[in-house]
Order: C-alpha cells, then sequence, then structure tokens
C-alpha cells in the first residue's frame, strides 16, 4: 500500500517533468524572434541554418539541445541559466520542431569582404564573434574604447562573457535592456593566440568613444511637442576615450516643422543622406568620458510609427580607419499610447 501511495505521489512530479519538457512553440518563436536572444545571427532567421548550422525540422531532443546549448561540441559559446533557462531551451526545441526542415543553409549574415585582413576573416569566418558584432565589431570597439582595454581585458570578455559583461555595465552606469546575449567561448577551442589576431586587428582599425544618445518620448504643449535627446560619452573617466568634433542630428518627421530648440551650437535643418530625411542639427566640440549634453526639439506635431523621431551622433576623432567619420545611433523615441 505504501508502495502505491508512493507511486502515486511521484505521478504528479513525473507530469510536471515531462510538461516541462515539452515546451511552447509560440513562446519559442517569441523569444527567437525577440531581442532577448541574438541566436538567428549565425543559425539563420528562421533557423535555416548561415554560419551555423540548421536547426528548423531537426526533431532534436531538449536534452540534445540543452547539451548543445550548455557544452557546445563546436565554436559555438556556452549559456548558462541565466542567458537561457531550461524551459525557454524547450520552448525553442518546440518551436524548431513546428518548423519544416530547410532546404539548404541560408547565406551568412556576413561574407568575409575580399583582402579582409587576418584579424577580421578570423573574426568572421573561424569563431564567427563578427557574424554579431558586425563586419568591424563597432560594439567591442566601443566597449575597449570605454575602458581603455588591454588584451587581458579582451580575454575576460571572450573566455568569462557571462560573469565580466555584467560588472562592465555596472563600471560604465550602464543600464542594458537585455540580459546578457553573448556566451563564453571554451578557450580550449580558441586559443589566445587567435584571440590576439582578433585584438591586434581591432586595435588597429582603432577603439571608439561610446557615445550614447537617448531620446524621451514627446511631450505636448502649447506650442507643440517637445522630444528632449541626451548624449552621453559612458566612458570610465581617466581611462575612456574622448570624442572630438560632433554632430548632432535629430530626424524631422515628414510634415512637420521645427518651432524651437534648445541646446548650444543650433545649426538649423539640412537634408541627411544617410537617415534619409531633414534632420535638426547641433554642432559639439568635445565629449568626454562621464560628460553629457541634453537638447530639445520643438515639433509642430508628434512623429508617428512609421516617421518618428530619430537620429545619429557622428565624430571625427578619435580617427578611426572605417570611414571620415565615427557615429552612434540613436534609437526613435517612445511612441505615446495614442500614436503607437
Amino acid at each position: 500500500m505504501r508502495t502505491l501511495l508512493f507511486a502515486l505521489l511521484l505521478f504528479p512530479l513525473a507530469l510536471g517533468s515531462a510538461a516541462a519538457q515539452t515546451g511552447n512553440a509560440q513562446a519559442g518563436k517569441t523569444l527567437w524572434e525577440g531581442p532577448a536572444t541574438q541566436c538567428r545571427n549565425c543559425h539563420g532567421q528562421n533557423g535555416e541554418g548561415a554560419f551555423g548550422p540548421d536547426l528548423a525540422g531537426r526533431r532534436l531532443t531538449v536534452a540534445q539541445f540543452r547539451h548543445a546549448v550548455r557544452q557546445p561540441w563546436g565554436i559555438m559559446p556556452a549559456y548558462i541559466e541565466s542567458q537561457i533557462s531550461d524551459s525557454e531551451i524547450a520552448d525553442l526545441v518546440a518551436y524548431f520542431s513546428s518548423l519544416p526542415a530547410a532546404e539548404k543553409p541560408g547565406s551568412w549574415r556576413f561574407e568575409v569582404p575580399q583582402g579582409a585582413p587576418r584579424g577580421q576573416e578570423v573574426a568572421l569566418a573561424t569563431i564567427g564573434c563578427a557574424q554579431c558584432h558586425g563586419p568591424i565589431l563597432n560594439g567591442p570597439r566601443a566597449n575597449a574604447g570605454a575602458v581603455g582595454a588591454d588584451f587581458r581585458w579582451f580575454q575576460t570578455m571572450v573566455y568569462e562573457h557571462a560573469k565580466v559583461m555584467p560588472a562592465h555595465w555596472k563600471l560604465l552606469g550602464e543600464q542594458p535592456a537585455v540580459r546578457v546575449r553573448m556566451g563564453t567561448y571554451s578557450r580550449s577551442r580558441i586559443p589566445e593566440a587567435t584571440l590576439m589576431e582578433i585584438f591586434n586587428w581591432a586595435k588597429d582599425i582603432g577603439f571608439r568613444a561610446d557615445i550614447q544618445g537617448r531620446l524621451g518620448a514627446g511631450v505636448g504643449g502649447a506650442d507643440g511637442v517637445t522630444y528632449t535627446l541626451t548624449v552621453e560619452n559612458i566612458g570610465l573617466q581617466g581611462r575612456g576615450l574622448a570624442a572630438e568634433d560632433l554632430t548632432v542630428n535629430l530626424v524631422v518627421p515628414a510634415g512637420a516643422n521645427v518651432v524651437k530648440t534648445t541646446g548650444a551650437n543650433y545649426k538649423g535643418v539640412s537634408q541627411d543622406a544617410e537617415l534619409k530625411g531633414n534632420v535638426a542639427v547641433w554642432q559639439l566640440n568635445r565629449l568626454a568620458p562621464k560628460e553629457k549634453q541634453t537638447y530639445t526639439l520643438t515639433l509642430s506635431r508628434a512623429g508617428t510609427a512609421s516617421d518618428n523621431v530619430r537620429g545619429a551622433v557622428r565624430w571625427t576623432k578619435p580617427a578611426v580607419k572605417t570611414g571620415p567619420s565615427d557615429a552612434a545611433n540613436i534609437a526613435p523615441a517612445p511612441l505615446a499610447p495614442a500614436t503607437q
């Protein structure tokens, strides 16, 4: 009797375990397509494969998928529970199992440019880190420039990423909107000599000042709708790079007029080919680490979901080998509920 009772007590636990392994395909799809992971940069937008292997229609078990995520056997970095949970892994398995198998892998997100330097070739084709970070590693070079990085810093970012990235954010006073999305690479599969090739190439291009621009939602008033922009160098004082010869650009939505602005050195409205529209322009001589500037732009009407206020900050010094100026995008302003 006690044996039967014990079995009955265990039965709900077994059901719960099985349910946890089943996963929810819609939740997996939402996770895959959302900002919390960037796995699709290597595995393809729909899991069809690219730099990384295909996942759609593979019918992997949850245990197999979990092992590949926690203890990958290839060049892929490993991910811990705080980056992707076991239940999320089960959701991804359910999602990929609901998809048809791909007839052939998709194209890489970024191909190796002809005549690419050795470090860039390694970053794109050997390790694949540039498939997420972009062909010239804009993000990592900004993180390096913010703290005056050396090779030891670069090593810890690669070999201990899940642990050190939150500490890096805290050091710079950043408030990231998502979890740590990059995994931790294996020392046995990526030796220090390989990392050194990437580091030397990134340093040769030039580390970047870490400039960020943040737009607030438009606030209606008697004069129109006012947007507030904060431009800040989040680098570490005494170690981070200063930016010089900056231009701040905010897109003026079609049909809207500039009513007034605040902030020094406003230069008026001009056409901007990169931002594809008219922009309000300010100039700034220098922005050192931990310095910030605030600007406001009052428009005759608010932006919309398809044509919203957004922009870019560009600077020419420190010079980098990626063109005449460096830049940081300013994300669109949050929309008021009625315009979303």
